[in-house]
């Protein structure tokens, strides 16, 4: 891998693209204002959100490419490597970017519920793809924004521009909520993918060596990000990924137990360590023990 750019502080990607600094903690760019630009690969050490109107372009992220189409938002996190390596090339682009640093977070709830948005960890092919009421409302905000970093530095700048960012951040988990329902049959289509990747775990008896199957692991195999997939499936279940998987092992329990094994036979099927946490589990999901359940099989 080439030359990365350490964004260590919001104006680090600012100053690369020519854009001048307004405040040390907060940075919003035009990009229509310092177009054309080159490329660069960036090691954040900030929060950003990336808007692009512009033609496709080719972004590594990750392990990652995607192309981006016009209204595309893309969100990053401290410790994520985003963006296109430089090639010496400029290109003309538009949109928006909104950079900001952990420590302006510092004293605000913000700071403490920031990580609920789970978005910051979508891999680059999951970035929205904004309707264009959506799209102006960011752009509006991103206005909105700018014009308090034009002002005068005061006492309750850095409140303002926090409760600024929580409303953006907010409506981004609104578009994200309405992205999820507008591809409700692509999601089903993924809850399908899931559960026959279950199936197909115990059928190859992969819980023999692997344990049960982990939602990271499942993320992995549908190339999917686990928040990204844990959203899709508590969107289309109204439960989380990891109760679809304690459910899913639940009936396969039930099915063996109703067959004739007993529960420490069940229990080494489906890859407990011990037979104790099997049966924590299926009381848990079921409101009674494996052996209470097969006293009802036998009443």
């Amino acid at each position: 891998m080439g030359k990365i750019l350490k964004v260590s502080n919001v104006n680090d990607y600012g100053s690369y693209l020519g854009c001048t600094s307004r405040h040390p903690l907060v940075c919003v760019i035009d990009y229509a204002e310092v177009s054309p630009i080159r490329h660069s690969l960036n090691n954040y050490s900030v929060y950003g959100l990336f808007l692009r109107d512009d033609a496709d372009v080719d972004l590594d992220y990750g392990c990652g490419k995607y192309d981006y189409n016009k209204g595309t938002l893309l969100c990053v996190a401290p410790g994520q490597i985003g963006g296109k390596e430089d090639n010496g090339e400029r290109v003309a682009i538009t949109g928006w970017a909104l950079l900001f640093h952990p420590d302006l977070l510092h004293g605000f709830p913000l700071e403490r519920h920031i990580k609920e948005y789970s978005f910051f960890d979508y891999r680059v092919n999951e970035a929205l793809h904004m309707t264009d009421e959506e799209h102006d409302i960011f752009v509006l905000l991103m206005r909105q924004i700018r014009e308090e970093l034009g002002k005068k530095q005061d006492e309750l700048q850095n409140a303002i521009l926090v409760n600024y960012i929580e409303l953006v951040l907010n409506f981004c988990q609104r578009f994200y909520n309405r992205q999820f329902v507008t591809r409700k049959v692509e999601n089903s289509d993924i809850l399908v993918r899931f559960d026959r990747l279950l199936r197909d775990y115990f059928e190859d008896e992969l819980q023999l060596t692997l344990g049960l199957p982990t939602v990271q692991y499942c993320a992995d195999k549908l190339c999917m990000s686990p928040n990204y997939f844990g959203d899709v499936i508590k969107k289309t279940t109204g439960g989380s990924a990891s109760s679809h998987i304690r459910r899913f092992v639940t009936q396969l329990a039930k099915n063996m137990l109703a067959a004739g094994e007993n529960v420490s036979q069940v229990s080494d099927h489906l890859g407990f360590e011990y037979s104790q946490h099997f049966s924590r589990m299926f009381k848990k999901q079921e409101g009674i023990t494996p052996s209470e359940y097969c006293q009802r099989l036998r009443t």
